[in-house]
């Protein structure tokens, strides 16, 4: 229910009496596109479950992953100031969301001074991802790009594993070659730093993949 999301915690039922459009919960498969840069900015989007890939295509057609979003995070936020979105938001696994509409955000936002708040906070969250993106997974050795990211994965699972995407994305996530990215996975798998008991789903060493770092 979107009464339970973290960013309308505290709402009450008269605040959400006060709109009547229906607010959309779907699952996306893996690979859908949720929007497209330069889609007009019509909604905002809490991530469920699952994990989505924002991306901005270069001059010459490649893309760049410049962020990944997981469960609770806001997407689309741009869309309180902007009339077109910036990215493109595509599911790397399957993903459950909620669709708000930004009319309808605007107006709670307008009146209630806690979710006002709640967005201020996202948004300084997403500028903060944005720098750790900058400092952690688009400088250093390959493998202390892919060591970084794998962390960053097991953080949001509150363990050692996670779930990985296609080496082409891996890549673009952190402006290395497929090739150099599948080399690198390999060689910590080699190495017994991450195990892979099924496709594309990992237990990572952790303690150990932060030795790498640290060296």
């Amino acid at each position: 229910m979107i009464r339970n999301s973290v960013l309308f915690a505290g709402l009450k039922e008269d605040d959400f009496e006060r709109f009547h459009r229906p607010i959309d919960q779907s699952v996306f498969p893996a690979g859908a596109v949720i929007y497209s840069a330069g889609d007009p900015a019509g909604s905002l989007f809490t991530i469920r479950n699952g994990l989505v890939k924002l991306t901005q295509f270069l001059p010459d057609g490649t893309q760049r992953i410049v962020r990944l979003m997981g469960k609770t995070d806001l997407i689309g936020l741009e869309a309180l100031i902007e009339p077109e979105y910036p990215h493109t938001a595509t599911t790397l696994q399957d993903t459950e969301i909620c669709r708000l509409p930004v009319d309808f955000v605007r107006m709670l936002s307008q009146s209630n001074a806690q979710l006002f708040h709640e967005l201020m906070a996202r948004w300084h969250k997403a500028l903060s991802n944005a720098d750790r993106w900058i400092t952690e997974f688009s400088t250093g050795s390959s493998r202390d790009r892919v060591v970084r990211l794998l962390l960053w994965l097991t953080e949001r699972h509150d363990g050692e594993r996670c779930d990985l995407f296609s080496r082409e994305d891996l890549g673009a996530v952190l402006g290395l070659t497929t090739e150099t990215a599948s080399r690198t996975m390999a060689e910590l798998k080699r190495q017994g730093f991450i195990s892979e008991p099924r496709t594309n789903h990992f237990l990572c060493d952790v303690p150990n993949l932060r030795r790498l770092i640290d060296a």
